[in-house]
């Protein structure tokens, strides 16, 4: 047998990963160049992309940075051309472009929840959809979908994430079910609690020294008793991006912890 570490070198393969100039999406892609992918990422907005490509540098790796809307398809397959084009096929496709609006369901208007669900659900359809007949072409190919806790649970304020990471959940098994004969692999990862920028503020020390009220309960729920760090998501990506997933289709891999196996220490 071959060394097994061969299996997860992804050396020449080209990744995407929509919505990674920062955050998940960033500690990602990093991971996949680690391993030795191409990296490419877009977002909505060109200094978001400048300062991706910026980071990207920063970290010693060569990235290349698109303006590209996920949920516009025609964008998204002019993309896509531009890509293969430019630098090659899509080998690694990461759907991590999403948003979450905390809002009361009675107090969410329409327009709300259909602007989180075109983000986090039709976006990775369309660009799935975008990427796999070139796969189809090359014969093989790896989509990672982002899913999220949320793609199991329910919760307070996030009824348009949760239906969106749920349908997800469903896109990704039937992805693997209508593609898998292609050797194409389609799995997700759901994080769990990650200490990022944006969740700094409920981490932080209240003035007599305790801690904020939602850490306490994210340490209670969660066996590892902490949060997750955005790095502890790169090792399951290549492993989902590479070789050594091949026989793996339709999968959520839950990188929380221990939260969702977990009802919670008693009071």
């Amino acid at each position: 047998m071959e060394n097994i570490m061969k299996q997860y070198d992804l050396t020449g393969k080209v990744a995407l990963v929509t919505g990674a100039s920062y955050g998940i999406g960033f500690a990602i892609a990093k991971g996949l160049a680690s391993a030795g992918a191409t990296i490419v990422f877009n977002d909505r907005k060109e200094e978001l992309v400048e300062k991706g490509i910026e980071a990207y540098k920063e970290e010693g790796i060569k990235a290349y940075g698109y303006v590209c809307d996920v949920t516009d398809e025609d964008a998204v397959e002019e993309l896509i051309k531009k890509i293969e084009n430019e630098i090659g096929v899509v080998d690694i496709l990461v759907n991590n472009a999403g948003i979450i609006k905390r809002i009361p369901m009675c107090e969410m208007k329409a327009a709300e929840f259909r602007e989180v669900i075109d983000i986090d659900l039709n976006g990775p359809f369309i660009m799935s959809k975008a990427v796999i007949p070139s796969m189809i072409k090359k014969g093989h190919g790896k989509i990672i979908n982002i899913c999220s806790m949320m793609s199991e649970l329910g919760r307070e304020t996030v009824s348009a994430y949760a239906a969106a990471k749920g349908g997800l959940k469903m896109l990704t098994k039937n992805i693997a079910s209508e593609f898998g004969e292609h050797n194409i692999q389609c799995n997700g990862i759901g994080p769990g609690y990650i200490a990022t920028p944006q969740t700094a503020p409920l981490r932080e020390k209240q003035a007599d020294g305790s801690r904020h009220p939602f850490d306490s309960f994210i340490i209670a729920k969660t066996p590892a008793a902490r949060w997750g760090e955005p790095e502890d998501l790169a090792g399951p990506a290549v492993f989902l991006a590479s070789d050594a997933s091949n026989f793996v289709n339709g999968h959520i891999l839950y990188v929380d912890g221990g939260i969702l196996a977990y009802i919670g220490k008693q009071p």
